[in-house]
């Protein structure tokens, strides 16, 4: 039940994506273009999202179980260090550069769209390199 729950999940979020243009990086890099041609359709593509997101962790903050029972893991982290400013830019680069953030690249990818594999594959790649880097520093 579970999968079958997480794959409509997906496949509304990648319907989502479609829809609004985030899959497109022509789209995002005119919402990113704020000194040439700007196309401001993004932001309320945005601000609808942080609604929705705000309503539904204001709504998880009250339980204490999941809608399938596990138990509520919400965020706790509130600093603002080096390591989030770092990772916060580099994501920045990146979108700025590709027009591409993770899920929408993902939904790019299953379209055929080639800039999307070669994005995915440098996503995936500083994934690693992270996870190299962890494991080093851990020891």
């Amino acid at each position: 039940m579970r999968i079958v729950l997480a794959f409509f999940a997906g496949l509304v979020f990648g319907l989502g994506l479609l829809l609004s243009g985030m899959a497109d990086p022509a789209k995002v890099l005119g919402f990113l273009d704020l000194a040439g041609a700007w196309d401001p359709s993004l932001a309320f593509v945005m601000a609808g999202a942080i609604a929705v997101g705000a309503l539904a962790f204001a709504l998880a903050r009250r339980r204490t179980k999941a809608l399938l029972g596990d138990a509520m893991r919400l965020p706790t982290a509130t600093a603002v260090d080096r390591r989030l400013v770092v990772g916060s830019l580099m994501f920045g680069a990146g979108w700025g550069l590709a027009g591409f953030c993770p899920g929408p690249a993902l939904v790019a990818l299953g379209l055929g769209v080639p800039q999307a594999l070669i994005f995915v594959a440098a996503m995936l790649a500083g994934m690693g390199l992270f996870e190299l880097i962890e494991s080093r520093r851990k020891h």
